[in-house]
């Protein structure tokens, strides 16, 4: 990842922004302060998923693990429809 000063990236932006579209990404900083990166907008699945196993290494996620055949076999949990009315209601008043 390049790093600039703000100054820098307002004199050469066509240039940073070359290297962003060639799938660079650009740390701004402020005085040696980080303030914003900027990324390309369409990143490949591959880089999703290496980033998404950087996050588990860091311990920032977990990653899931597949269902096994027999989940599908549980039986489904009884939820009366006033539980069930309730909690989306208090979800939806969160947003």
């Amino acid at each position: 990842m390049k790093s600039v000063n703000v100054a820098e990236l307002k004199s050469r932006l066509s240039a940073y922004l070359n290297d962003v579209r060639a799938g660079e990404e650009i740390l701004v900083r402020d005085r040696k302060t980080p303030i914003a990166r900027i990324l390309p907008v369409t990143r490949r699945a591959d880089d999703d998923e290496e980033e998404l196993h950087r996050l588990a290494a860091e311990g920032k996620v977990r990653l899931g693990e597949p269902l096994d055949d027999a989940f599908w076999d549980l039986p489904a949990p009884r939820v009366r429809a006033a539980t069930l009315r309730r909690v989306l209601d208090e979800e939806r008043d969160g947003d």
